[in-house]
């Protein structure tokens, strides 16, 4: 399969680039029907679909497997694949993996610095980079100095920005920041940062508007639509146990949209 370009994508598109994320690949055609200009997939959505807890449960194999999933129902559609820490500590063997990732037809991934040294983390981003070029793979360097807490709160808006900068020296083409919801704070880290800065869906998160104002250029859903896919359904069940089947009709979707 051919990747389709991705960075020329978000790089060139005004304003803020939203992102319905995905998990496997009857998920990735409902988000494309929805409108979403590209899929991204969510690797806690990912993990409870095959009956895995979220936090590098995955394998390798499992992640190129739903790649080419959703590749074969969304041929046309710029597909980014989140790869958490990339499954290993070695760079060469996240390299690999993201080698197979683009054979599959991926043009972006999101790895994840987790509780890796900066160090650590950026010698991953530099091997994917020294493999393939900006024109063929943009990188989402993920920093979960908010999300895990790395650092008391009032120093993560000087850490996360500090590590942008060892991870765009790396190669690196985008910053996502998790958890990250105050308005001043996403305002500063955008503004001193070299490269797109992308959130991620949560309460208190300000709206799309302020979100472009202040600096933002994508937003993630995460793990949000699985959650509320998985938690309609069970409300569904729990209404037709009670012998109320209206509810499963009432949706847009019916029967032969879904098989076709």
């Amino acid at each position: 399969m051919n990747a389709t370009p991705l960075a020329s994508t978000i790089l060139s598109k005004p304003g803020l680039l939203r992102i319905p994320n995905a998990w496997d690949a009857a998920s990735a055609r409902r988000v494309v029907s929805a409108g979403a200009p590209l899929l991204a997939t969510t690797s806690a959505g990912v993990s409870w679909s095959l009956g895995l807890s979220d936090g590098e449960a995955l394998t390798a194999t499992q992640i190129i497997q739903r790649a080419i999933e959703i590749r074969r129902v969304c041929p046309g559609t710029p597909l980014s694949v989140d790869i958490e820490r990339g499954y290993s500590s070695s760079p060469g063997d996240v390299a690999d993996l993201v080698d197979a990732l683009v054979v599959a037809g991926v043009s972006s991934i999101n790895i994840e610095d987790g509780h890796d040294t900066p160090a650590a983390f950026a010698s991953k981003i530099a091997a994917i980079r020294s493999r393939h070029d900006r024109s063929s793979l943009f990188i989402n360097a993920r920093t979960d100095v908010y999300l895990f807490g790395l650092v008391a709160s009032e120093g993560r808006p000087s850490e996360v920005i500090s590590r942008a900068l060892t991870y765009t020296n790396a190669g690196c083409d985008g910053l996502f920041v998790p958890g990250a919801t105050d308005a001043g704070e996403i305002e500063a880290i955008a503004k001193s940062i070299a490269v797109p800065l992308n959130v991620m869906a949560l309460p208190g998160l300000p709206g799309v508007n302020e979100l472009e104002r202040l600096g933002a250029r994508r937003l993630t859903a995460g793990p949000g639509l699985a959650i509320a896919a998985y938690a309609r359904c069970e409300e569904l069940a729990g209404e037709f146990m009670s012998g109320n089947s209206n509810g499963i009709w009432a949706a847009r979707v019916d029967f032969s949209t879904m098989n076709a």
